[in-house]
């Protein structure tokens, strides 16, 4: 049976962490394939979708960085990791903030990420 990885609860989300994890380019291109995704993905199978150009102990700590901050949640089973954008829960406290940031257009005019 998968477990879940700690996180915060919808009341303790604070949105100076959310937008702190979502400032960095490189989690902001992990956030952006999530947030794309209809289901939940296999980590290791996302880096490789979505060449970051980082080690694995970078991703893994972007990865940490986004679930504490309560933007997704992951489940481990064995050596699996799959992890999925948190998104009823931060529409419920946040309402558009993921759309606002993750799905607007970049500068070139195509989706962000």
């Amino acid at each position: 049976m998968p477990r879940t990885l700690p996180e915060p609860s919808v009341d303790s989300f604070d949105l100076t962490v959310i937008l702190s994890a979502l400032a960095d380019p490189g989690r902001r291109t992990l956030m952006s394939a999530l947030y794309r995704a209809v289901e939940p993905i296999d980590c290791a199978v996302l880096v490789e979708q979505v060449d970051l150009g980082l080690s694995n102990p970078t991703i893994s700590h972007h990865y940490r960085v986004l679930r504490e901050a309560g933007l997704t949640r992951t489940f481990v089973d064995g050596r699996k990791r799959v992890v999925r954008v948190r998104r009823d829960e931060m529409e419920g406290r946040f309402p558009g903030l993921l759309e606002a940031i993750l799905g607007a257009p970049d500068r070139a005019g195509t989706p962000a990420g």
